[in-house]
């Protein structure tokens, strides 16, 4: 359910799963779902698969790359990888012990993530691969952009290029990746399956350009399918911590010592670092108990806490001593001890233990101040999603530095906090159910495969059906747009947490909607995000520009809804369990006439305010209010320009202008753009 968890973090969201394990069960080829529903797609030549950690994108790539090898006509497959480590994700694989009908297998040397040397040497042996006979390379992404730098894109051609981690792809011109795979999509002569587990980049820029994703068929396996289909984790919790002072004195409010945990420093050029990252890792082993030693076998610090239970703990930060470090990291890696929850009960890293990093047993992620790439927060919280025996719960928690009226970098504070609390609400979008929306009519019905609750459908009111199995929630919403081109029905259908990041960056939006006590919401519903997607997406119309900003407001401002109800700010109880959710979205809807008008009437950041209220006192919230107030800024000539839109739009409805002495905010709010907008037209601010 979303609501509150355990005490000394504050979770912002908390949400529980079924545990059907149908995502862990596989089919007569050997598949699991996700995969299964990959190689459905296998004929596409441009397939993009958005899928978490731990859902199985290696193996599905597998699946796909061996048919188009084999039946598909192409003649080699390039798996690119961001860093070498990852490329182990794609050794030798006896597919056929399973179901499938062939095996997947790379020669030694064309597995380039396990040759010596540098990248710059590596493009010597893509040159000799692209001339063999053989069939797999696998390299990381560097060795790729080299060789492509070399050889040129035609050396590709009739070849499968397989990029895994596709969130390091960029449609930024200085992203020479971005660039060349733009090159090979003109050019139309390879094949392209891009692999990501993050649903949003951290930066503003698009990994493809529209036309560029728009030749990409999409599969979307979302975190709310992978964890409900699991054995035995039943709930993840997302949270922040605030604290005082210096982390290493507060740690253990949030470090649990009986739990299996990743804990990720700061960075040292970071506000919260101490800027010793060795003497930070004593102070953490300190806390947590007396020194015992190291073993000699694993490299790994033993560590007796108070209750007489020895920690087995590894420690990725300190790099003063390279031996020591590799029997660190070979020791983690060691596949004879995957299965063994004793092998190591606590990791402390900095710029490790991340993107593409393997332990089943985490049960908990705590990262120490805030990351600022979005992209990082979701691989990271991805380490603690392992479905794994004894592991019923896990949690991401991120311990933030608290804004102090008594220091210098107090907006720097401010920033921070609403970084954690962005991307807190962009995890509530990716790891719930996902939304799907339509207009209410006379004539709609229900839609099969979907569950309207114990009274089903009426035909007189807006309905909420659930399909649990592809985790989709359905809801119809009076006077909703429909997008008509196909990329706003993409969109909609596939992007629209990409429209919702941008939003929740948005530091105006998120400043005023969490700590303006004047705002009328519609500010920011309709005019910021309005403006957010047209600067997004200006090839589409008017009227689907709107209808994508539509159904991205109503995805957020519902979640929200559910999460309020979660946390009591509805009168009746709310269920628990994988259905709250739901449940949550129902209450809100059933007790009121849902339509277009009322989501834009909703601040989308109230029930994150809820939250900030119980983690902060009054004072220190008053403090951050005038941080906010002071920055406060006047209608620009764009606002006004949208202002006047509306005001022509209440026209036509109304037969008059909207009055600036109305009751209503809203109404005030466009007499007052209007107003603004025929002042900056007489000023000549407008072409």
């Amino acid at each position: 359910m979303t609501g509150l968890a355990d005490k000394g973090a504050i979770p912002t969201v908390s949400v529980s799963y079924a545990r059907t394990g149908r995502s862990t069960k596989a089919n007569e080829l050997g598949m699991r779902p996700m995969q299964e529903q990959a190689y459905g797609r296998r004929g596409e030549q441009y397939l993009l698969i958005k899928s978490p950690p731990a859902s199985g994108k290696s193996r599905a790539l597998m699946f796909i790359a061996l048919d188009k090898l084999h039946h598909q006509g192409l003649k080699q497959a390039i798996i690119v990888v961001p860093e070498q480590s990852i490329g182990a994700s794609f050794a030798d694989e006896p597919l056929t012990e399973y179901g499938f009908w062939a095996d997947w297998t790379v020669v030694p040397k064309w597995n380039l993530c396990n040759a010596p040397g540098t990248d710059g040497g590596k493009v010597n042996a893509v040159g000799a691969f692209l001339a063999s006979e053989d069939r797999i390379l696998v390299c990381t992404h560097a060795s790729f952009r080299f060789a492509v730098d070399r050889f040129g894109l035609d050396a590709f051609d009739g070849r499968l290029i397989a990029v895994d981690e596709f969130h390091h792809v960029s449609a930024n011109p200085d992203n020479k990746l971005g660039a060349h795979l733009g090159g090979f999509i003109a050019r139309d002569k390879i094949h392209l399956v891009a692999m990501t587990g993050s649903y949003f980049r951290g930066d503003a820029v698009a990994v493809l350009t529209p036309q560029d994703e728009a030749k990409f068929d999409t599969i979307t396996y979302t975190y709310y399918q992978q964890l409900n289909g699991y054995e035995h984790l039943k709930a993840l919790d997302i949270g922040y911590f605030f604290y005082a002072g210096s982390y290493t004195d507060e740690i253990l409010a949030v470090l649990d010592p009986d739990r299996k945990t990743i804990l990720h420093i700061p960075s040292v050029n970071s506000r919260e670092s101490t800027k010793d990252k060795i003497r930070e890792v004593e102070h953490i082993l300190h806390a947590l108990g007396t020194w015992e030693g190291t073993d000699p076998a694993t490299g790994f610090y033993c560590v007796k806490t108070p209750a007489g239970r020895v920690l087995r703990i590894a420690d990725l930060v300190d790099d003063s001593d390279p031996p020591r470090r590799a029997r660190v990291l070979a020791a983690l890696k060691d596949p004879a001890q995957k299965h063994n929850r004793d092998h190591v009960d606590i990791i402390i890293a900095l710029g490790m233990a991340k993107e593409g990093f393997d332990w089943i047993w985490c049960e908990h992620a705590l990262t120490i101040g805030y990351r600022s790439s979005l992209t990082e927060i979701v691989q990271i919280i991805g380490r603690a999603t392992r479905d794994a025996p004894g592991k019923p719960r896990t949690k991401f928690t991120n311990l933030i530095a608290e804004p102090d009226a008594t220091e210098q970098a107090v907006v720097e504070a401010v920033n921070d906090m609403l970084k954690a609390i962005a991307a807190s609400l962009l995890m509530e979008q990716v790891i719930n159910p996902r939304c799907e929306f339509t207009p209410k009519r006379a004539d709609n019905g229900p839609t099969p495969g979907f569950d309207y609750g114990d009274e089903g459908y009426d035909p007189h009111r807006c309905n909420i059906g659930f399909n649990e199995e592809s985790g989709t929630y359905q809801i119809e919403i009076k006077g909703l747009a429909e997008p008509k081109s196909e990329a706003a029905q993409r969109i909609c259908r596939e992007d629209l947490n990409e429209v919702i990041a941008a939003f929740v960056q948005d530091k105006p939006s998120l400043e005023r909607g969490l700590f303006d006590e004047e705002l009328v919401p519609v500010e920011l519903t309709q005019l910021r995000l309005g403006k957010i997607i047209r600067d997004r997406y200006p090839e589409l119309d008017e009227a689907d520009q709107e209808a994508v900003r539509q159904h991205a407001i109503a995805a957020l401002t519902l979640t929200q809804k559910a999460k309020g109800a979660a946390l009591g700010e509805e009168d009746s109880e709310v269920a628990t369990g994988n259905t709250a959710f739901i449940d949550g979205v129902r209450r809100f809807v059933n007790v009121r006439d849902l339509d277009i008008d009322l989501i834009d009437s909703i601040n989308p950041f109230g029930a994150a305010y809820a939250i900030l209220s119980k983690a902060m006192d009054a004072a220190r919230l008053a403090q951050i209010e005038a941080v906010i107030a002071a920055k406060h800024t006047s209608i620009t000539p764009e606002d006004a320009k949208a202002w006047a839109k509306r005001a022509v739009q209440f026209k036509k409805e109304r037969g008059r202008l909207p009055a600036p002495t109305s009751a209503n905010p809203y109404e005030r709010l466009m007499a007052e753009g209007a107003a603004a907008f025929v002042r900056f037209k007489d000023d000549g601010r407008y072409e």
